[in-house]
């Protein structure tokens, strides 16, 4: 009985060190004073001036359209490389997982330098077109590491079976293997958007000075100091966030159950 207290209790720690961040976050987000120390009264006058402000709404708006574009292109580039790493023999596809691990293991740093001398080796103009490959180029491992397991889990013979009965190989990859590793192809495109969403460092070596996205305009606003807009922007975007995990994991649930009792059946 002890022993199942202290666990839960070291649980709610681990928890509320997590999460307690966010939640004065949340909280300052309706604070009347401007002033982080002293609370002014609630209001919701900070997301009335959030949606006012022009320069966030811009930030926000290519941050959006990056981390989208870029997650939906990594994800249809990754799921292809793994369909075709799945179908290798064990020593090269070993070798190419683990170049594909590199840039996951590899400092931001080091990536944002290298794609920033890369694009200049060129003479390549600096600016949202930069952003958006430097982006799709460091998603493209996550969705690999998100598919890859899916594909190891997947019946070869129900694909072979598939091409036995007369159905072309792209129509039983639609038919067959899509929706069987589905799961870990939307994992992918969700764990893409949010990294992409959240980097910095990448971004500002390769923006150039045409476009700012979140992260470098929330880096500017720190030498100026951080409007009380960018706390309601942030609590929106934890929501959103949120209820987007609650309804995918719902689905998941939904579909396991449903296998379940196909299965049984």
């Amino acid at each position: 009985m002890v022993k199942k207290l202290g666990q839960k209790l070291y649980i709610a720690l681990i928890l509320l060190f997590l999460y307690a961040p966010i939640f004065i976050l949340i909280v300052l987000s309706f604070n009347n004073s401007k002033s982080r120390s002293k609370w002014g009264g609630f209001t919701f006058k900070w997301y009335v001036e959030l949606f006012k402000n022009d320069s966030i709404m811009n930030a926000l708006y290519t941050t959006l359209i990056i981390a989208f574009l870029s997650a939906l292109i990594a994800t249809i580039i990754g799921t292809a490389a793994s369909v075709g790493m799945n179908s290798m023999r064990k020593v090269p596809r070993t070798i190419l997982m683990g170049i594909s691990n590199i840039p996951m293991l590899n400092a931001d740093i080091v990536t944002g330098i290298s794609l920033m001398v890369l694009f200049l080796a060129f003479n390549y103009t600096l600016g949202f077109s930069s952003v958006l490959m430097s982006h799709i180029t460091f998603n493209i491992p996550y969705v690999i590491l998100s598919v890859m397991p899916k594909l190891k889990q997947l019946n070869k013979s129900t694909y072979e079976a598939a091409l036995d009965l007369g159905a072309s190989p792209s129509y039983a990859f639609y038919k067959v293997v899509l929706p069987e590793i589905f799961p870990g192809v939307l994992s992918g495109f969700l764990l893409s958007f949010t990294m992409s969403l959240d980097d910095f460092v990448i971004t500002h070596f390769t923006r150039g000075n045409s476009i700012d996205t979140l992260s470098t305009k929330i880096y500017a606003e720190v030498r100026k100091g951080i409007k009380p807009e960018m706390y309601a922007l942030s609590t929106l975007l934890f929501t959103s966030v949120l209820i987007l995990l609650i309804i995918v994991n719902r689905r998941n649930d939904r579909m396991k159950h449903h296998e379940k009792n196909r299965s049984v059946k």
